[in-house]
């Protein structure tokens, strides 16, 4: 597979991620750790699926539990700390911290072997991650000093996606058959934290459970798959940098189908991601050429 597809292919992700926001909203009432623990069932389930039809069953049986373990803390130690951070801190500004991940993949890509961080990488990853904060922040009401643990579990959340993202770069020889174990056991482990902490509450009709059904297949499913090709075997800094679209393209969505409405916000926010991934895209092209 070339870099340029692999590239292509973990962008799939970014424009599942974008419909996250949609189906968490037609999900209502299901409260967030009973909601992981449904998705990322229905996710694992699909891919253990695929995983036996396709005859790639044998190939997990050579996986090292250590890579196990490391890609069950990056998916479910993500979703954790997210949800705690929101719990413990204002949503827009917990939100905020953590969507500093791209732009930490862009900087911690730079420590991988044959890769090199150009100044078009960053510069883009700034620009992205100022349209980002527009978006996200827009209902920011000024940080508190109170909810300081809940920043730094943000922060946290941000380090543990963005390590786990570049940290797989180098399991390149696992297959990604084995997000499908990835994404069972995160389902298994939120299990018992909801039943701990939460409420339980079902979907409200047809519509909450086509959402539950949509999050399990697109933005709590395929999309860690097509991700895991994507940091593995393409452009992982263009993909750091084109991560910032999709809080961009959630709110687009949302708009669309009425749930927010437009605002010149939005406008400068997409001048900004989009030339954000351009100039990431000048960099990453200019590294072709001269290798």
């Amino acid at each position: 597979m070339t870099r340029p597809r692999a590239t292509a292919i973990g962008f799939l992700a970014v424009l599942l991620w974008a419909l996250l926001a949609l189906f968490t909203v037609g999900s209502a009432p299901v409260p967030p750790l009973q909601l992981n623990a449904m998705s990322f069932g229905i996710g694992g389930a699909i891919g253990l699926v695929w995983v036996v039809t396709t005859g790639e069953a044998a190939l997990l049986k050579a996986v090292p539990l250590k890579v196990y373990a490391f890609g069950t803390a990056g998916l479910f130690g993500y979703h954790a700390l997210y949800f705690s951070a929101l719990r413990l801190a204002p949503a827009a500004e917990a939100g905020l911290i953590a969507y500093l991940w791209p732009l930490l993949i862009v900087l911690f890509s730079g420590l991988l072997p044959g890769e090199r961080l150009r100044s078009g990488h960053v510069l883009g990853a700034l620009a992205g991650f100022a349209g980002a904060a527009l978006i996200v922040a827009r209902g920011a009401t000024g940080f508190d000093g109170t909810a300081l643990p809940g920043y730094g579990i943000a922060l946290l959340c941000a380090l543990t996606w963005s390590s786990y993202s570049v940290l797989s770069r180098r399991l390149g020889t696992v297959p990604t058959a084995s997000v499908a174990v990835f994404c069972l056991a995160t389902s298994l482990l939120s299990l018992p934290l909801h039943l701990a902490l939460e409420e339980t509450a079902w979907p409200v009709g047809l519509l909450g459970w086509l959402s539950v059904l949509g999050l399990g297949l697109g933005p709590v499913g395929l999309a860690f798959y097509v991700w895991d090709v994507g940091v593995k075997r393409g452009d992982i800094q263009l993909l750091g940098v084109a991560s910032y679209a999709a809080p961009l393209l959630s709110t687009v969505v949302l708009v669309a189908t009425g749930i927010a409405a437009p605002t010149p916000t939005l406008l400068t926010a997409a001048m900004l991601i989009t030339g954000g991934a351009a100039l990431a895209a000048r960099a990453s092209a200019r590294r072709a050429v001269q290798t």
